[in-house]
């Protein structure tokens, strides 16, 4: 993680528009209920999933490379440590993002180098509510 504490309420700040890969259509899951908690809170959500669902009214893609390159700016992502290292390798391939925030559990330490190396903003095993309620 090459983002500061500090810098963590700027950081959500500055983007209003955030891609989540992994959306779930189960809204018991938190790749579910953290999106629309942040949607809830103004900011513009869309995600990826590999089955096309419409659970709570978001944009769905079946991959990241399908949204629009604007909208994948700031990448939120909701998959296992280990499949990281293929979701950077994506990102790298597709150019654009300039933030990779991988949620609370989630990090994979090479990969995240590997972004960082790239003049990405790195977070990792961090929450966008808990995160949210420190400094909003």
């Amino acid at each position: 993680m090459n983002v500061a504490d500090s810098e963590i309420k700027s950081l959500l700040e500055a983007y209003k528009t955030i891609a989540v890969y992994g959306l779930s259509h189960d809204p018991s899951k938190p790749s579910h209920y953290v999106p629309v908690f942040i949607r809830e809170k103004g900011w513009n959500v869309l995600g990826t999933y590999p089955k096309e669902h419409s659970v709570g009214g978001f944009s769905i893609y079946r991959s990241l490379k399908e949204i629009p390159k604007e909208n994948r700016k700031f990448i939120d992502v909701f998959r296992s440590s280990d499949k990281i290292p293929e979701i950077v390798d994506e990102i790298l391939e597709l150019g654009g993002t300039e933030v990779l925030w991988l949620q609370l559990g989630i990090s994979h330490p090479e990969a995240e180098k590997k972004a960082e190396n790239a003049g990405i903003k790195v977070v990792s095993d961090r929450c966008l509510i808990i995160e949210y309620n420190r400094f909003f």
